[in-house]
């Protein structure tokens, strides 16, 4: 009695070398972007905090921009200074918003643009800006 081997060929299951390098690819791109976008946002949480600072330690516009200003220098920051804050009364706080925008360039003619805005009123609806 002979044994006929029976050779059963199983179609190998997995990811393709194009597709490895595609994967690969998106990934780097993604974490490229991400270097690049992940330090504007911690500069803006620092922005936000610093007129939260600002506007419960001084009582006047002046005394704002000034103490916002020193929070700009001991965080490193520069998007926003003291003179481009809106503040403005509302009844007997004074309420401070700011909002800027950051152009990131990624390759050649393609950039990416970044809007942000913050305020310490409690409607949460940023005060127009001047340019």
């Amino acid at each position: 009695m002979q044994h006929v081997k029976n050779h059963s060929f199983h179609r190998q299951q997995g990811i393709s070398l194009t597709g490895l390098i595609l994967t690969l690819g998106v990934i780097v791109l993604m974490a490229i972007l991400a270097a690049k976008v992940v330090p504007t946002i911690i500069e803006f949480s620092s922005i936000k905090k610093a007129i939260v600072y600002a506007q419960q330690s001084a009582k006047t516009v002046r005394e704002i921009q000034t103490a916002f200003d020193k929070q700009a220098e001991v965080g490193y920051f520069d998007a926003v200074r003291g003179k481009d804050l809106s503040i403005v009364k509302n009844g007997e706080n004074l309420e401070v918003s700011f909002a800027y925008t950051k152009k990131i360039p990624l390759f050649g003619p393609a950039s990416l643009l970044l809007e942000y805005a913050g305020t310490t009123a409690k409607s949460g609806t940023v005060t127009k800006v001047q340019d």
